[in-house]
């Protein structure tokens, strides 16, 4: 097990989603390419943070453009006295080993259904597992996510262990990318 290392402190201006999805405030920001680079993965990565001081745990995801963008909700905001379109200091450390990823519902239900899938699964890695979870959840589309979601277990019951094609830094298939930021 490799030790985690703080990243240097960085800058980075918080944005408003232009589409923040229900009714809930949040904001986002995009690391800068240096920083994003010293992390051990292009792919999903959860570290801990502070925010000018004010500590976080929270999953970056890939931009597609060889970065990590992060969401942090407007609770850690107000904690940290500070508002979007601010600039604000960061700190980022990888949690080392990545935590077990949460299964949504309906991954639950489908390996539920199939025992052979469920055994691969089960014996495969935390990360292969984040992989496995990104790609399904990725998915843009309903009918896709349960493409997908079939797809997932028959190739988990073939014996497949990692997700295969899946680009989990969004740079190759320009699929993942960073929200949109409100004008």
């Amino acid at each position: 097990m490799k030790p985690a290392r703080t990243l240097a402190p960085f800058s980075a201006r918080l944005l408003r989603p232009a589409v923040p999805g229900g009714d809930v405030c949040w904001a986002f920001l995009v690391l800068p390419k240096a920083v994003s680079a010293l992390l051990p993965r292009r792919g999903r990565t959860t570290v801990d943070g502070r925010i000018q001081g004010v500590a976080f745990r929270e999953t970056l995801e890939p931009d597609g453009e060889l970065s990590h963008w992060l969401r942090l909700d407007l609770a850690v905001l107000q904690q940290a006295g500070v508002a979007i379109g601010e600039t604000v200091t960061l700190e980022v450390e990888p949690v080392v080993p990545e935590p077990e990823p949460a299964l949504p519902e309906d991954w639950l239900a489908a390996l539920a259904a199939a025992p052979e899938a469920r055994a691969t699964w089960d014996t495969t890695t935390t990360l292969a597992r984040v992989d496995w979870i990104h790609w399904i959840v990725s998915a843009k589309q309903a009918r896709t996510r349960a493409q997908r979601l079939a797809k997932a277990c028959d190739m988990l019951a073939s014996g497949e262990r990692r997700v295969c094609c899946f680009d989990n830094s969004g740079f190759y298939s320009k699929a993942l990318k960073a929200p949109r930021a409100a004008a």
